[in-house]
């Protein structure tokens, strides 16, 4: 099997910029990022948090621009701030937004960030309703595409009315992508037990954005996960499917192991739904098939490069950046098979997630044994010093949390 860097030549006159909005240092996907193109011969900059990040570390970073944001920003500060970004590269540039706050910054803003950014033809609204799971799931329904049971209340009377509805457990999120981090409802997806366990999450007052979904039991469920890159008016120039195993915190949080497993139905429902919605750009979608009626109901729907998307290549060495880089740059996007068999691991995550299912089953996960084909979202041979600044921060991490756990517990000894 070829190897990412002999995929097809890009365009080394054209910078990349991965861009993001909110602190968020440890992030495996802008890593991945900087090392599919520095490889393939690009010069990356990256927006960090400090010069420690571990995407800051990586060899394949030619600048690292210190410019942290919280999300709490208005849009024309931002604006501003990524207008001065683009001055700084001092040559138009391909930007990879990581988060989809600044995916949807860019797609609002498109006209007055042409002059520094090369940016896909998307409708302006679409990312932000994308994004928002109100808005994602009126799509579907519009759409008739599978997708699970969801209300999105104004207040606590509404609140309960939907979990009666929906029936116990129900999954709660945030709605829209910037109040998740201005107005946060949950810290992420959450699921709750009954009612007294939903009303005890929202004391009386303002309901922050909140949605309440549908749960798919886990027996005869799988999760799913599809990335693909569209060009103009939708249409699709690499679509890849894969089967997620594990993830932290369990069966909600972020993929730490998956692996690219062709399913054409799957990639037809996916490249059909951004055909149809005229979607362009890198996309990252997650779907949860539901054993009770057979459908794959898309979960989320998210307008830009997801974490894991090294998981995916063809044949060709092209994964979904390398699409969106050549295309932005007028060249051609080979078409060719997926690459099968590869597997992703977020190591350090993945480890407290094996750990979580055998406290649950009783019994070792599948997908423990290394394969040839593995994709690590921080080791590298030859880019080694993100991994050593990673563990630095996840060990410094695990100490504060058992710092706080103990402080807790000795001061409900005193009480």
């Amino acid at each position: 099997m070829r190897r990412a860097s002999d995929g097809p030549p890009l365009d080394p006159a054209v910078p990349a910029l991965l861009a993001k909005v909110g602190r968020y240092p440890q992030h495996h996907g802008g890593l991945g990022v900087v090392r599919t193109l520095g490889r393939a011969g690009v010069t990356v900059h990256a927006v960090v948090e400090d010069r420690l990040t571990p995407v800051a570390l990586s060899r394949h970073v030619g600048r690292a621009f210190v410019r942290p944001t919280t999300g709490l920003e208005g849009p024309e500060e931002l604006l501003a701030a990524f207008l001065a970004l683009g001055r700084s590269v001092g040559t138009p540039c391909v930007p990879v937004p990581t988060d989809d706050e600044a995916a949807i910054l860019m797609a609002e803003h498109a006209d007055a960030l042409a002059e520094h950014f090369l940016l896909p033809p998307v409708p302006p609204e679409l990312p932000r309703l994308l994004a928002g799971k109100a808005s994602l799931h009126a799509i579907c329904e519009e759409l008739g595409v599978g997708s699970p049971r969801s209300r999105a209340p104004t207040d606590r009377d509404e609140l309960v009315d939907a979990g009666r509805e929906l029936g116990f457990p129900v999954v709660l999120k945030n709605r829209d992508a910037w109040t998740r981090l201005r107005t946060p409802a949950v810290g992420s997806t959450t699921a709750v037990r009954d009612e007294r366990d939903l009303l005890d999450r929202f004391p009386p007052g303002a309901l922050p954005p909140v949605l309440v979904q549908e749960y798919i039991p886990r027996e005869g469920a799988e999760d799913w996960i599809t990335h693909l890159y569209c060009g103009a008016g939708g249409a699709p120039r690499v679509v890849f499917t894969g089967l997620k195993l594990r993830s932290w915190p369990p069966h909600a949080g972020v993929t730490t192991r998956a692996v690219a497993l062709g399913n054409p139905v799957l990639g037809e429902l996916a490249a059909d739904l951004c055909r149809r919605i005229g979607y362009s750009g890198v996309a990252d979608l997650d779907w949860r098939y539901d054993g009770r009626d057979g459908r794959y109901k898309l979960v989320d729907f998210n307008p830009r490069t997801g974490a894991q998307f090294r998981l995916f290549e063809n044949v060709e060495g092209v994964d979904v950046v390398r699409a969106l880089h050549l295309d932005l740059t007028g060249r051609d996007v080979p078409s060719a098979p997926q690459a099968d068999g590869r597997v992703f691991v977020a190591g350090h995550l993945d480890l407290p997630s094996v750990a979580a299912w055998l406290r649950e089953e009783h019994r070792l996960p599948h997908g423990l044994l290394p394969v040839a084909e593995t994709e690590r979202a921080w080791l590298s041979v030859e880019d080694p010093l993100p991994a050593l600044a990673e563990a630095v921060r996840f060990l410094g991490t695990v100490a504060r949390r058992l710092g706080r756990d103990v402080r807790a517990k000795a001061t409900a000894g005193r009480a």
